[in-house]
C-alpha cells in the first residue's frame, strides 16, 4: 500500500515540479524578450516569485518522497543500532510537527488573506497564491509518512 502510494504521489509531485519549472522558465524567457522588445509586463515580477514559492514547496515534498530532505538520514543510519529507533520517531515527530504548524499557520493566512487579491493581477484572489504554503506542507507530511511507513516495513522484514 505504501509503495503504491510512493509510486502515485511521486508522480504527481514530478509532473507538478517540472509544469511549474518550464512555466516559470517560458515566463522568464517571455519577460526577458519583452523587456528586450520595450514592452515591460507589470505582471512579470509577481508571477515568477509566486511559481518560484510553488516550486519550492512542491519541490520540497518531493525531495521529502526521496529521503532528499530534511532529517539527517545518514546520522540515523549511522547511529547505534539501539539509538535508529528513537532517532527515527524522534527525527519524524519534529519533521512532521514543524509542517502540521505550517499548514496550520497557512491555512489561517488564507483565512486573512480572504477577499484579498494580487496587486498585478487584480482578477487573482490571493488565497490561490498562497495556498501553497498549506497544501505544500501536508504534501510533506504525506511523502514523510509514506517513506516512513515503507522504512518501517523493511525493518520487520529484514
Amino acid at each position: 500500500m505504501a509503495t503504491r502510494l510512493r509510486a502515485a504521489l511521486s508522480r504527481f509531485l514530478e509532473v507538478t515540479v517540472v509544469g511549474i519549472i518550464a512555466a516559470l522558465a517560458l515566463l522568464v524567457v517571455v519577460g526577458v524578450a519583452s523587456r528586450k522588445a520595450g514592452y515591460s509586463l507589470v505582471w512579470y515580477d509577481e508571477v515568477a516569485a509566486i511559481l518560484l514559492a510553488w516550486v519550492t514547496y512542491y519541490g520540497a515534498a518531493l525531495a521529502a518522497l526521496h529521503r532528499a530532505h530534511l532529517g539527517l538520514p545518514n546520522l540515523v543510519r549511522r547511529a547505534p543500532r539501539s539509538a535508529r529507533l528513537a532517532l527515527g520517531v524522534f527525527r519524524e515527530g519534529a519533521i512532521i510537527g514543524f509542517f502540521a504548524l505550517a499548514a496550520w499557520m497557512g491555512v489561517d493566512l488564507l483565512a486573512a488573506l480572504g477577499g484579498t487579491f494580487l496587486v498585478s493581477l487584480p482578477w487573482l484572489p490571493a488565497q490561490i497564491v498562497y495556498s501553497a504554503i498549506p497544501i505544500g506542507a501536508v504534501l510533506f507530511i504525506v511523502a514523510e509518512l509514506t517513506v516512513a511507513v515503507e522504512d518501517w516495513q523493511r525493518s520487520r522484514a529484514a
